[in-house]
């Protein structure tokens, strides 16, 4: 591994660790509730996070350019939450735009199982081979489109080997039971993706542990953050439990004083 893709991941992982900020969800969901103004949505969460994965679109017009947060830029698309189905992506944007807008890694989804499993297996292997000449990490994210049913063990383990096999130095996927199933197969590191939100705090705080403890660096958690009522204080919740080691009900503890106001 050559000088600039170390640098670009020990920028994205301090530690050995992660939390990146998804807001990309515009690129098929449109403006989509709490992401109506990305770049007002992220700016009190910028210090807390490690990296934001966005769209070059919300990158130049809502980022701030004197930002120094690691960005990982979203590249693939072509499919809208009205559209027929969401797995027919393609890559949207070069690598050369990658490097011009300075970015430390790029990421696609990949469908495994769907009609287009063949198509967005290719896109993820001709952007690594394209990204890797120049020491951009990919990430590869192992997308479910509509099928929720697909988010159990074995699946997402297959989902996360082929990812890794064709050459992604990082796969994104779902926490399941038998979490350590998934990990345990996977060569490359392992964040855990948020979904749809759940019903407490606590819950997200659980399922974020139980992913670490089972061998995954970190999240890349967006609406399970942007979309509560504290934004701040969720954040910094789970920054305790990847960079500090704090359990569930530590976790907790510290959302709940920090939305009444109270410091750590």
């Amino acid at each position: 591994m050559d000088w600039g893709m170390k640098n670009r991941l020990s920028r994205l992982m301090p530690n050995g660790h992660c939390l990146w900020l998804p807001i990309d969800h515009g690129y098929f969901q449109g403006p989509t509730s709490k992401l109506e103004k990305p770049g007002e949505t992220v700016k009190p969460l910028l210090p807390y996070c490690d990296a934001i994965f966005v769209t070059r679109g919300v990158l130049r017009n809502c980022i701030d350019p004197d930002s120094t947060k690691p960005i990982i830029l979203r590249v693939s698309g072509g499919t809208s939450m009205i559209g027929e189905d969401l797995a027919n992506e393609g890559i949207t944007t070069s690598i050369k735009e990658a490097i011009r807008l300075n970015v430390c890694a790029v990421g696609l989804s990949i469908f495994v199982g769907s009609k287009h499993e063949h198509q967005t297996l290719l896109n993820l292997a001709r952007l690594v081979d394209e990204a890797e000449e120049y020491g951009i990490p990919v990430m590869a994210v192992t997308a479910v489109g509509k099928e929720m049913e697909k988010r159990e063990a074995r699946y997402l383990a297959l989902c996360c080997r082929i990812a890794a096999e064709l050459g992604a130095r990082v796969v994104k996927t779902y926490w399941c039971e038998n979490f350590e199933k998934v990990v345990e197969g996977c060569p490359v590191p392992v964040v855990m993706a948020g979904g749809p939100q759940v019903g407490t705090e606590l819950e997200v705080f659980e399922f974020v542990y139980d992913g670490m403890k089972k061998g995954a660096i970190g999240v890349n958690l967006g609406r399970n953050i942007w979309k509560n009522e504290h934004p701040v204080a969720m954040i910094k919740a789970l920054r305790s439990i990847i960079h500090e080691d704090a359990t569930p009900k530590e976790a907790n503890e510290l959302f709940n004083n920090l939305k009444k106001g109270k410091k750590k």
